[in-house]
């Protein structure tokens, strides 16, 4: 009788809670699944405590489960039991939640469930990754949307010697001003950052407000930016190579230049 009034309680108790209550409360949808995970485990821990007070198990007749128990702890379940821990870590500290994009060692995803052993990760391919508790308490976590989804995309460019730098970042701000996307503020900047060996190497730098715009919005704005360098004319340069080749006698000069693509273009010879 106990054991079907624990099963019903565990099956229906916590879908009622997030039915009837919680669904009504302005709540996250990681917190919700927290109240009602935290739930079912203490219905299991009552439940179990209560069969074992009907079938006349007292704590006396139990101490040898508990040290056996605790020796299998130490050695083969020191893992699952870590885990355990771990999950309950996650659950009340909350460092990852349910709908959260993550990075964890080189997987990134959505985190989907989090269960008593493991986290269950979907990411982009839509592979569904099982991940231990233990890795999001012990390992380096990066999480994309704990305190908000805003994020920064940096698009590089780099421009051939000789281009009017000034009108280079006119171009680049006018490109992300334009696009829908970006962030007004914080604002987008242009930086010039290096020479480098064929190229004048510049960052565009902005913000946009959710994580799934990322993709779209550097693809929209290479468009962007490529068009409107062509109706400047300003040159995207590539990395070239420039071979001198002399002979014995150091009169005569072959000139072979390489481009980017390392393609060999037609020798000069000077002589």
């Amino acid at each position: 009788m106990w054991r079907q009034w624990s099963q019903a309680l565990i099956r229906n108790l916590p879908g009622l809670l997030e039915v009837l209550v919680l669904s009504r409360l302005n709540m996250r949808q990681g917190t919700s699944y927290a109240i009602t995970t935290i739930l079912n485990y203490a219905i299991i821990a009552i439940g179990a405590m209560t069969v074992f007070g009907a079938l006349g198990v007292s704590w006396d007749k139990l101490q040898w489960l508990a040290a056996a128990l605790s020796v299998g702890l130490g050695f083969g379940l020191q893992e699952i039991f870590g885990n355990f821990v771990s999950g309950l870590i996650i659950l009340f500290e909350r460092p990852v939640r349910i709908g959260d994009t993550v990075t964890i060692g080189t997987f990134s995803g959505t985190v989907s469930k989090i269960r008593i052993r493991a986290t269950t990760i979907t990411d982009f391919d839509r592979k569904e990754v099982i991940i231990p508790n233990k890795a999001f308490v012990t390992e380096r976590l990066i999480n994309w949307s704990l305190s908000d989804t805003v994020t920064r995309v940096v698009i590089r460019l780099g421009v051939a010697y000789g281009s009017d730098l000034d009108k280079v970042k006119e171009v680049l701000l006018k490109a992300a001003h334009d696009h829908p996307k970006v962030m007004q503020e914080p604002a987008p900047a242009v930086f010039f950052t290096t020479f480098g060996a064929s190229t004048l190497d510049h960052e565009l730098r902005l913000y946009v407000r959710e994580l799934r715009d990322r993709s779209y919005t550097v693809d929209e704005l290479n468009r962007a930016i490529d068009r409107l360098c062509r109706e400047n004319d300003i040159n995207i340069a590539f990395n070239q190579l420039e071979v001198h080749l002399r002979n014995e006698k150091g009169d005569e000069v072959t000139e072979v230049k390489r481009d980017g693509k390392g393609d060999d273009l037609a020798p000069t010879t000077a002589s």
